[in-house]
């Protein structure tokens, strides 16, 4: 008798929601959406929301994310099938996916432009360990013990405890932290970052927090690791290879971490019920990212925490006009301490030449470039410990100045920087509107003559050296940069930004050439020179230990003021009123387009821009700035600026002349920012 025949293996199940909708690696900027595949019931199971995925589009396979499934389409076309799910693992989570579109959407930028900072690239090797990691984890493993609570320098400032409170609480509490500039205990933001995220994952959450520069998020893990213990913390960095870059970011999205310190590159870390962000020096150049669409670390952060409903704590020396405006709308609190306790707490800081006792000692006080004050303090602290001399960078080009008095010769009709052409009878000319400056006349003394002050640093350690025979003279710069000196008496000459810490903190510091610092042709000069100072100040011992630190140059000016009270608070106010009086951010948007002639004039004849906006340029750039596409040709810039309440729709004009002249494949590259760092 015939056997029965074998039956049939089953058909697979049809997905209830056949419909992928996919986030398609297309750098168009007419082509910037989602689009919709079909999910075959083999790629059911893995096709989940936030995997990996290649589709074909346009006759090529390209990447992409799935961001969500569906039931229906809304398209009458047949679908194309999902080529393939690369990865099933859910990378990109439903929160990070809103913030990237929300940055592109604030930057004028692409989803795919975004999505290439938010989700590192996949390392499959990795991948496959931590999926092992998960299986193999269970419910009753022990909880991680806690460290021993540690001094939470926070809570020395007032409703410093009260912030700590509520983060446990779950509630989120936004702050500026104005973190006193002392190398007292009590400035030391790293370790109350760490406080912070304590209480915060005592509370049922998590936390992102960031720092600038590799040193500072060296610092800043090494201080959250003694406060909640190493299994609770990651570091999210680029620097440490695409292996470690992802452990880390997958640490975060399974949840085995609760914390993650890192710089920008963290900012969208998928930290599971985030409670907090957290940014330390939002005022650091590091933090504009340098590719498009150009966001800052700042923004993504603010615009992270308003969709979460996170916590934001933001703490600097100083202070940025962009976070004096979140203060001055009530979105952020400040946090300080009383006036008495930032005497005691930061060194004492005065100008040299700025008494009369000092002006009849050294009648040159207030025009030499190392007056005889430098001198007398550099050898009154040496027996007690190292000092610091901070002196500009050489070589950095330089805005102009009255010949007379030294103010920054700024344009008569939008108060931009000033550039002076090659050679005899060069016609001196705006750098953001072009404008020629004919018979400009200095508003300060009345002087007609300019001219470009040039400073040379590394001749300073040589005359320390000579001055100061059988001490020992250090120097520190970008190109070799000290980790770190000892508590005995050195004089360490260093750049801005190159300052290393001393054991015990310096004894005393000194800050050469400070007009150098504000005549930089930008727009944040006052506001970095300002930043930097407090950088060099915060490196000294505290006024009740005898720290001091001495500023060579003009005492009128408002910055070196804002120094000498350590008022960071004061300066900011100001400067964001002379911004809005200005019409420059943040109390403007301002959007940057940069390309070669013909192209600029396709922009202007395409971008509807909404009223109130002023058009300043187009502009030479320096020939050394190109563009992919560019083919050599000269670049120029074209500036739009409108008030903050046409700051929106300013920027979707910009983003929607992308999109035009990408659907009509015009040709010349163009590259647009949205309120740049540099405004210069």
């Amino acid at each position: 008798m015939p056997a029965d025949p074998a039956p049939a293996p089953a058909e697979p199940a049809q997905p209830s929601q056949p419909v992928a909708r996919v986030a398609v690696d297309v750098p168009l900027a007419h082509l910037d959406r989602p689009f919709d595949y079909r999910v075959t019931p083999e790629q059911d199971a893995e096709a989940v929301p936030g995997a990996r995925v290649r589709v074909r589009f346009a006759g090529r396979l390209r990447d992409g994310f799935v961001l969500e499934r569906a039931a229906t389409t809304d398209t009458d076309r047949v679908l194309a099938p999902l080529h393939k799910v690369v990865s099933a693992e859910p990378v990109l989570t439903p929160e990070t996916s809103a913030l990237v579109r929300a940055v592109a959407d604030h930057y004028a930028g692409t989803f795919v432009d975004v999505v290439r900072l938010a989700v590192p690239p996949r390392h499959a090797a990795t991948e496959k360990a931590a999926a092992a990691r998960e299986a193999a984890r269970t419910d009753g493993e022990p909880e991680t013990p806690w460290p021993a609570p540690r001094a939470d320098p926070f809570a020395a400032y007032p409703d410093g405890a009260a912030y700590a409170s509520a983060l446990r609480a779950g509630r989120s509490p936004r702050a500026l932290w104005q973190v006193t500039p002392s190398a007292a205990p009590v400035s030391d933001w790293a370790a109350g970052f760490a406080a912070a995220a304590r209480a915060c994952v005592e509370g049922g959450r998590g936390a992102v927090l960031l720092a600038p520069d590799q040193r500072d998020v060296a610092r800043l893990e090494a201080a959250c690791v003694a406060a909640l213990g190493r299994s609770r913390v990651v570091a999210l960095v680029a620097e440490t290879g695409p292996a470690a870059r992802y452990r880390a970011f997958l640490a975060a999205a399974h949840g085995r971490a609760q914390v993650v310190v890192g710089n920008r590159a963290a900012a969208y870390a998928p930290v599971r019920d985030l409670g907090l962000v957290a940014l330390w020096d939002d005022g650091d150049d590091l933090w504009a990212e340098p590719r498009a669409p150009y966001p800052h670390t700042r923004e993504v952060l603010a615009l992270r925490a308003r969709q979460s409903g996170a916590a934001a704590l933001f703490a600097s020396y100083g202070r940025t006009a962009e976070l004096q405006a979140y203060v001055e709308s009530g979105w952020l609190r400040p946090v300080a301490q009383a006036r008495a306790d930032v005497r005691h707490a930061a060194p004492r800081v005065r100008v040299g030449g700025d008494d009369d006792r000092a002006l009849a000692r050294d009648p040159a006080a207030r025009a030499a470039r190392v007056p005889h004050d430098v001198f007398t303090l550099v050898r009154a602290a040496l027996p007690t410990g190292p000092v610091l001399v901070q002196v500009p960078r050489a070589g950095g080009r330089l805005a102009l100045v009255c010949q007379d008095c030294r103010e920054p010769v700024r344009c008569a009709f939008c108060s931009g920087p000033t550039a002076l052409g090659e050679g005899s009878g060069a016609t001196m000319t705006c750098r953001w509107c072009g404008r020629p400056q004919v018979d400009w006349e200095c508003p300060v003394c009345g002087g007609h003559h300019v001219r470009s002050p040039v400073v040379g640093a590394t001749r300073t350690a040589a005359e320390l050296g000579r001055a100061f025979p059988g001490v020992p003279v250090l120097q520190s710069s970008g190109e070799g940069r000290l980790e770190g000196v000892g508590p005995t008496g050195a004089i360490v000459v260093a750049t801005p930004g190159a300052e290393p810490p001393a054991e015990g903190g310096y004894a005393a510091a000194v800050l050469l050439d400070t007009t150098l610092l504000l005549l930089r042709p930008d727009l944040r000069a006052s506001e970095e020179a300002l930043r930097r100072w407090f950088a060099v100040v915060a490196l000294v011992r505290g006024g009740a230990d005898g720290g001091s630190v001495l500023a060579v140059g003009d005492s009128s000016g408002r910055a070196l003021q804002a120094l000498v009270r350590v008022d960071p608070a004061g300066f900011a106010v100001r400067e964001l009123a002379d911004r809005a009086e200005a019409h420059f951010p943040p109390a403007a948007k301002v959007v940057t387009v940069d390309g070669a002639a013909p192209v600029l004039q396709e922009y202007v004849g395409l971008v509807h821009e909404p009223p109130g906006t002023e058009t300043l340029g187009p502009v030479p750039l320096p020939q050394r700035e190109q563009l992919p596409g560019s083919d050599g040709e000269p670049l120029l810039r074209l500036t739009l600026r409108a008030p903050v309440r046409s700051g929106g729709a300013l920027v979707r004009a910009a983003k929607e002349v992308a999109g035009v002249r990408s659907a009509r494949k015009s040709d010349g590259a163009v590259r647009v920012r949205v309120d740049p760092v540099v405004l210069g």
